[in-house]
């Protein structure tokens, strides 16, 4: 009888041992089965196309990264149009383009639904006067640069500069350079008729070929000598009088989606946010990371130390 029960409970002990491991084998097929998924789907291929368009200022960052991207993507295209901050709010929130670049937030636009728009910021920029380097001055103080763009200054030689007439160079309404530089620069003055221009390309190129002439653009166009950028109130127009709140042009770059972004748009403003973008290239083109100002800025204007 004693030999009957040792048997038993052998045969039972020899039993549970085999439900384990079969149990054991099943959990490590499930692993091994949800770490094969997540393998295939880190790995998962992106393609398709994207439309973006919007502020000007904006497109040299944003075509650059749009370049690198898909060099890492072969399957995806990015279009990267300017037109104007108005222009790539109108856009994104009527569902032509999926993501919308703006140099101001969209609560300053008149008749775009903000409500319905997520804000990412993707970079900052300073932005500043611009002259013909035969102008002959580099530095203006706020109240001569207003005089200047209102028309009560019309020669250079009232500034010190040469005796050459005073040739203003704007954005159109459209423009969120011409919002920041107006509400910022020129403490919301209205600007004098002058010539206009819808892309910060033109306007810079129409400012080194013009004698007299004077602009505004983001420091990314100041890449080389054909215009000078002038100092405001003896503060120089670097990125670290940006970043301390110093220079007080700046603006946030905006990237606006309609709701929050999905799938090809999410991956492109994730790699936007990443270091090789933010520590690398963001430099390479003229722009700051938001991650270094010590200064922040509401849709107000309001500006406080971080």
């Amino acid at each position: 009888m004693k030999n009957v029960k040792k048997f038993s409970l052998l045969t039972l002990f020899a039993a549970l041992m085999v439900f384990m491991a079969a149990c054991g084998e099943a959990s490590t097929d499930k692993t091994e089965g949800k770490n094969t998924t997540a393998k295939t789907e880190e790995k998962k291929e992106l393609s398709g196309s994207l439309s973006i368009s919007g502020s000007s200022a904006m497109q040299p960052l944003v075509a650059a990264a749009a370049e690198e991207f898909m060099a890492q993507n072969p399957k995806v295209d990015i279009q990267v149009q300017a037109g104007g901050s108005g222009t790539g709010l109108s856009q994104v929130a009527e569902g032509s383009v999926q993501i919308g670049n703006s140099d101001v937030f969209a609560e300053e636009k008149e008749g775009i639904p903000a409500d319905k728009l997520v804000d990412h910021k993707v970079a900052v920029v300073g932005i500043t006067a611009a002259v013909n380097p035969k102008v002959g001055i580099k530095d203006i103080s706020k109240e001569d640069l207003i005089k200047v763009f209102t028309g009560k200054i019309t020669n250079w030689k009232e500034l010190g500069g040469k005796d050459q007439k005073i040739v203003l160079v704007n954005r159109p309404d459209s423009s969120g350079t011409r919002a920041v530089f107006n509400k910022l620069a020129l403490d919301g003055a209205t600007p004098a008729e002058g010539i206009t221009e819808d892309s910060s390309n033109t306007v810079k190129k129409i400012i080194n070929e013009t004698d007299g002439a004077i602009g505004y653009l983001a420091f990314s166009y100041f890449t080389d000598d054909k215009v000078t950028p002038l100092s405001i109130d003896g503060v120089k127009a670097t990125d670290e009088n940006v970043q301390t709140g110093k220079f007080p042009v700046w603006a946030y770059e905006h990237s606006y989606t309609k709701g929050e972004p999905t799938d090809l748009a999410k991956a492109f403003l994730d790699f936007m946010m990443s270091d090789e973008i933010q520590n690398n290239l963001l430099k390479q083109q003229g722009y700051l990371p938001v991650t270094k100002m010590k200064v922040e800025r509401d849709a107000k204007g309001n500006q406080k130390n971080l």
